[in-house]
């Protein structure tokens, strides 16, 4: 059968997955009475909780006796490391673009990519039945991103489609008809190249890892020579040609629609999955035992922020979470760094700590929610920016770009906050729907944190979005947060009338009830120094009783901190203590003596 690889790219919420539950729909891969659900390539927990895209997953269609596979990428810009590798596998991609956004930072990046490796993409200009759609303007400003990308001709020549993934139609023109997802199909037939097979023996790039209860590892990749199949001798070689081990193809499937199906013949050009071996990862080449040099695998993109995660040694350690020595979570940090080629996972001079290094924050906390919801208890500190040196030892930090498209009447405390955080302006354009694009440049460091506070400046009407732009010589000190925290000074359970008294020093972030112990945060102190206080004390009773004095207390709704919040939100002495049950912030040193002469030490040693 004919064959077509393609890859759908975009920034996020622009809709590549609902445009791929349409085509399957379209290209009769399901009966007309099949239940389905909506974004079905969203398989994880947290994909659907979210709304986004982690994992990048293929499936295929046939259309006109063509057979399609589809590679749905993610579109935050943490998961960039999953989009650079499948790009490897696919011939063509379509460029999937907001009618009334038009290109955003992950635009340029994936876009970047694609044209980096030589594809030439299919522009859809999608969303075009929104009210505030601008899909000319869009057009254009798609056109200035291919000529700063530096695209060669054949690439600026790109073919463009209008629609609407939602309604269930493409067309040619803006104002075409609106039934059908043809033009679609057509033109990825007609524009993309099929997949070229070279001559000689069997050879697939991994670029996708996933673990089966029954077939154990599956690596997922395209064949780009030769012929696999079931039972036949292959070795896997790493990037740099060594031998990583030899072992039998046990079985090989391929993508039907969204199942996955054993066959008997994996051809040269098709992207399959490869069970049998055990040691084999990611960028590593699957090659019959005559081959001897690797297929070249892309590096990836450094990762620019750190956390360390340690064993969980708070009061309530072990109560909540059924993994909680290091042996195991070391275990889970390494497999996760195997599958993720973004992830980097060191070992420290401490055996109960482990510093783990990724693209982003939200990299990072998907990771976190994973182990959690998996039975761990961990602590993790605050995320730090991963820094490099140049050649004469001077100091260089992540810089990335940032694009806030936000009502004109917030724009000034936008500006204000980020040039507090070091950042440099370097645009600001009108935006679809009436609203001001402002575009910065600004550190790493001082974003982190940031979108809570630019959502409660802008009363939740922003978008935010950023992407790493390159490492740039450091900025200078960024101040932390303004205010100290307030911590419990006993063990035990949270008392209402303790905590209504205190409601006068700051916001509180627990409920009544709650478990607590020496060290824990349990609120914000409205003052810049950390304060002590007692969320047990009771109300002292006595025989003697008058009108109104035992009302029920009426306590303010506690400021709940999400798990991006909590990570965001603590100080460099502080832990978020994460458990199945609980996300609780604490002290890194709970006892208070070790903790002031731990800070006296750190006064003395920055004098």
């Amino acid at each position: 059968m004919k064959l077509r690889n393609i890859a759908i790219i975009a920034h996020v919420d622009h809709g590549k997955t609902t445009l791929i539950d349409v085509l399957l729909k379209k290209s009769g891969a399901f009966r007309d009475n099949q239940r389905t659900e909506e974004r079905m390539m969203d398989s994880n927990d947290i994909e659907r909780e979210r709304g986004i895209t982690i994992l990048a997953k293929v499936t295929s269609l046939v259309w006109n006796d063509t057979r399609i596979n589809i590679v749905d990428t993610p579109g935050h810009a943490d998961f960039g490391g999953e989009v650079e590798r499948i790009l490897h596998m696919v011939d063509g991609v379509v460029l999937l673009v907001d009618a009334a956004e038009g290109p955003m930072p992950q635009t340029k990046f994936v876009l970047g990519k694609a044209l980096k490796l030589g594809l030439k993409p299919i522009v859809a200009i999608n969303k075009i039945d929104k009210p505030e759609q601008r899909a000319d303007e869009v057009l254009d400003e798609v056109f200035d991103l291919f000529a700063s990308l530096d695209a060669n001709e054949e690439q600026l020549d790109f073919p463009v489609l209008y629609g609407s993934a939602k309604q269930e139609w493409m067309s040619t023109e803006p104002d075409g008809p609106k039934d059908s997802m043809a033009p679609l199909f057509d033109m990825v037939l007609d524009k993309v190249a099929p997949p070229s097979a070279e001559p000689g023996a069997f050879k697939m790039l991994a670029t996708t890892i996933q673990s089966d209860p029954f077939l154990g590892r599956i690596l997922t990749g395209r064949i780009v020579s030769g012929t696999a199949v079931p039972n036949m001798p292959i070795k896997a070689l790493s990037r740099d040609g060594k031998q990583v081990e030899t072992g039998r193809v046990s079985k090989i499937l391929a993508f039907r629609g969204l199942e996955r199906q054993a066959i008997e013949q994996g051809e040269a050009g098709d992207i399959v999955s490869i069970a049998g071996l055990t040691k084999a990862t990611v960028a590593d080449t699957l090659c019959s035992p005559e081959v001897n040099e690797p297929l070249t695998a892309q590096p990836i993109d450094p990762p620019t922020l750190s956390m360390t995660f340690r064993v969980n040694d708070s009061p309530l350690a072990g109560t909540e979470g059924t993994k909680v020595q290091s042996r195991v979570i070391r275990e889970r940090l390494l497999k996760e760094a195997e599958g993720n080629v973004a992830l980097k996972v060191e070992e420290t001079d401490e055996p109960d700590a482990f510093i783990v290094s990724g693209r982003g924050e939200l990299l990072l906390a998907i990771l976190i929610e994973n182990m959690r919801r998996e039975g761990f208890e961990l602590g993790v500190g605050r995320p730090r920016v991963v820094f490099q040196y140049d050649k004469d030892g001077n100091r260089l930090e992540p810089i990335e770009e940032v694009i806030i498209d936000v009502d004109e009447e917030f724009s000034g405390a936008v500006v204000q906050k980020l040039q507090e955080r070091k950042a440099d302006l370097l645009e600001v354009r009108p935006s679809g729907g009436g609203r001001t694009r402002l575009v910065f440049t600004a550190p790493t460091r001082g974003l982190i944190g940031y979108q809570a506070e630019l959502m409660s400046d802008t009363r939740g009407s922003a978008i935010f979005n950023r992407l790493f732009h390159a490492y740039e010589p450091f900025r200078g000190p960024i101040q932390g947060r303004h205010t100290g925290v307030l911590l419990s000074n006993a063990q035990g359970e949270a008392v209402a009338y303790a905590l209504f008294n205190l409601e006068d020093r700051g916001p509180m972030m627990i409920d009544p009830g709650t478990k607590v112990y020496a060290g824990m945060i349990i609120g914000e102190h409205t003052r810049g120094n950390d304060l002590e206080v007692n969320v047990l004390k009771g109300k002292q009773l006595t025989n003697i009783r008058s009108a109104g004095k035992d009302d029920a207390v009426k306590l303010t709704t506690p400021k709940r901190l999400t798990l991006e919040a909590a990570l965001s939100y603590i100080a460099d002495d502080e832990l978020v203590e994460v458990t199945p049950e609980s996300i609780r912030l604490r002290k890194a040193i709970l006892d208070p003596n070790d903790r002031k002469r731990a800070e006296r030490a750190a006064n003395k040693a920055t004098a």
